[in-house]
């Protein structure tokens, strides 16, 4: 599972698997809306969820998009057509 989530040598912002990436970005995306929905009761916790968001995301939600075009070019180029 970890191998699944670890950064491709083929892009900036790319993962090794298509399944790895959209777990990558279920995280990131539940803590942000943690974050937001929690920010008056629990600040402190909130931003450390906002925070843990983008090293998840490893960047800004932008950047996990442009991820998940990368790694979707790389499974198609190299003629792996499955998720």
């Amino acid at each position: 599972m970890i191998k699944a989530l670890g950064k491709s040598p083929a892009g900036l912002f790319a993962t090794r698997t298509i399944g790895g990436h959209l777990v990558r970005g279920a995280v990131a995306f539940g803590l942000l809306a943690f974050a937001i929905g929690q920010q008056h009761a629990h600040g402190a916790l909130s931003l450390g969820a906002g925070l843990l968001a983008l090293v998840v995301m490893r960047g800004c939600p932008m950047c996990w998009a442009i991820g998940l075009v990368e790694t979707v070019q790389q499974r198609w180029s190299a003629g792996q057509h499955r998720v």
